[in-house]
């Protein structure tokens, strides 16, 4: 038997105690692709054309792929956050771990294959692509 209130309980654990983390990560992901989409749109308008050539010298600029590797993670994760919410909410039962597991390695599939399409056109410099 405890002494204390109920209010003094739960007082800042939320219903699974991790509550906050999970609102920080969002927010603080949110505030990241902002930020971002916002340098993706200006790079974006201030090309003087859409060559492929012209799109391959960009992607390969060192600052370019650094940031578009940043915004390809930080919107696969907040993209993640939001779908965790969602079946969190949604979802119940045992379907609920495996839908969580699924939507995680989509996420990271997608991520992994955005970051290595960067990357690849970043070190292989301008010039075609072949499969």
């Amino acid at each position: 038997m405890s002494l204390r209130t109920p209010m003094a309980r739960a007082l800042g654990n939320g219903s699974a105690k991790s509550g906050v983390a999970h609102w920080t990560s969002q927010r603080v992901s949110a505030i990241a692709l902002a930020l971002l989409a916002l340098w993706f749109v200006t790079a974006l308008l201030r090309m003087p054309d859409f060559a492929y050539a012209t799109v391959l010298a960009w992607i390969g600029a060192p600052v370019n792929a650094v940031l578009l590797v940043l915004l390809t993670g930080t919107a696969a994760l907040h993209a993640f956050l939001g779908v965790q919410v969602v079946i969190e909410d949604y979802v119940h039962g045992g379907l609920k771990v495996g839908a969580l597991l699924l939507a995680a390695f989509l996420h990271v599939v997608v991520a992994a294959f955005g970051i290595f399409a960067v990357l690849r056109i970043a070190f292989a410099g301008v010039g075609p692509l072949t499969v």
